[in-house]
């Protein structure tokens, strides 16, 4: 049964694949988009999703940090985790109750920040 949906914002293929893949197996929905742009339709179309995952590095108009910001403002019961491996966040800069993991991320660190987002997991 696959529950609270989760939106994953990677413009990697492979890499947005590989995370649909473990939250899928995990039971979760997923819903995919390359960038912030694409993102942002699928938010504004009304699709329903409790959480979103999404890269800072991406082509568009904007970068992750900015649509996590605009999504939090916007969708604010839409939980956010921020992933980069070339970029750290400053102090400050994601929303209030966002997470940040570094890339390469471990199934692990993945299902201690759906917890910590009060989202379950089975990873």
């Amino acid at each position: 049964m696959k529950h609270h949906p989760i939106l994953v914002v990677e413009d990697d293929g492979l890499i947005r694949m590989d995370l649909a893949d473990v939250l899928s197996d995990s039971g979760f929905g997923v819903v995919e988009a390359a960038n912030a742009d694409q993102a942002l339709a699928l938010l504004e179309a009304g699709i329903p999703v409790k959480a979103m995952l999404t890269d800072i590095d991406m082509p568009g108009s904007m970068n992750g940090i900015k649509l996590a910001n605009l999504t939090a403002s916007r969708w604010p019961e839409c939980r956010i985790i921020v992933i980069s491996g070339r970029f750290s966040p400053d102090q400050g800069s994601l929303p209030q109750g966002a997470r940040f993991l570094s890339k390469p991320i471990s199934e692990r660190q993945l299902s201690v920040a759906l917890f910590e987002l009060g989202l379950s997991s089975t990873i």
